[in-house]
């Protein structure tokens, strides 16, 4: 397995895949061609000693998800919109995500705290109150992502998210980069951000108990407050269960919720979506000298081009 966790993100149309240096979007344009974007990652961000500790790195990681996810999502918006003449960057993209942001943070933090808080005075102990507020925020977030799931161009998206896993998988497993090679690998991975958000959950159960019932204001601040705290941990345990996942049965078993989680956000993808993650995670691969350029076939990958599909290389 490489020493390095590649990871990435699907994205509309596409995949992002993020390396040591460099990170990538693969995405499958109006006219069926593969447009590939390349950058650098932020040095202060990525290559800091005091942003590699444990637990600090994991509010690293979410940052990942927030910048990189909503800068690679908009771009892909940018490139299926490209026929219509049409765009979505800009300050009112960026507020239109913040906004779900805000959104997101008070249906899945703020609303579970509130309800479970309006119940307090029926509830016996400290412990069932904040095992109902947990449940009621693992119901939302589980309901949310079914019912999104049934929408067809969510879809499609959770398909790139399963191609990205399935390339991911491959990479580790040392196999070609074909997508004949890569779609007999399972779509789910140990370290998908859909464990990560199971595991946030839990570990709010276990740290919000400590804390008892404080009443209904302090207890939907401390919800906010625990984040970075929770996220920290959270992507420890994360990294921890992807390290020692073939070793050890126990861990296997406490991953197996985050892994059965990913049925919901993952779908079968077809040859072309492979294809497309692919070319995103040989693009990081190439730029970062670990691939050859003339094994890939991609002539060059600057910064903003189209790379040719991967179905007339294999």
């Amino acid at each position: 397995m490489p020493s390095f966790s590649y990871g990435g993100q699907a994205v509309l149309e596409g995949v992002m895949m993020r390396g040591e240096h460099d990170w990538a979007v693969a995405v499958r344009g109006p006219e069926g061609e593969i447009v590939v974007r390349r950058e650098p990652l932020t040095a202060a961000v990525y290559r800091s000693r005091l942003l590699k500790l444990p637990f600090v790195r994991g509010l690293t990681s979410l940052w990942d998800s927030l910048g990189l996810g909503l800068s690679a999502l908009l771009w892909s918006a940018d490139v299926s919109l490209e026929e219509e003449g049409e765009s979505l960057s800009g300050p009112v993209a960026w507020g239109t995500m913040a906004v779900s942001l805000a959104l997101g943070l008070g249906l899945f933090m703020l609303l579970p705290a509130f309800l479970s808080g309006l119940a307090d005075e029926h509830i016996a102990s400290d412990l069932m109150s904040n095992l109902l507020e947990g449940g009621i925020r693992l119901a939302l977030l589980v309901g949310y992502m079914a019912v999104i799931g049934r929408m067809p161009e969510i879809r499609r998206v959770f398909a790139y998210h399963g191609a990205e896993h399935k390339t991911i998988n491959a990479y580790e497993a040392g196999a070609d980069l074909t997508p004949d090679s890569v779609k007999a690998y399972p779509r789910a991975h140990t370290r998908c951000g859909t464990g990560f958000l199971l595991g946030v959950v839990v570990i709010m159960v276990l740290l919000t108990t400590l804390l008892g019932r404080p009443p209904l204001l302090v207890r939907l601040a401390t919800r906010l407050l625990l984040i970075p705290v929770v996220a920290g941990i959270a992507y420890e345990l994360l990294k921890l269960g992807a390290r020692f996942y073939d070793q050890s049965a126990l861990v296997r078993v406490l991953t197996a919720p985050g892994l059965a989680l990913q049925r919901l956000t993952t779908r079968e993808p077809d040859e072309p979506m492979i294809e497309v993650a692919i070319t995103a995670l040989k693009t990081v691969l190439v730029s970062e000298g670990l691939l050859a350029e003339e094994e890939t076939e991609l002539r060059a990958v600057p910064q903003l081009e189209t790379a040719p599909a991967l179905a007339k290389e294999s």
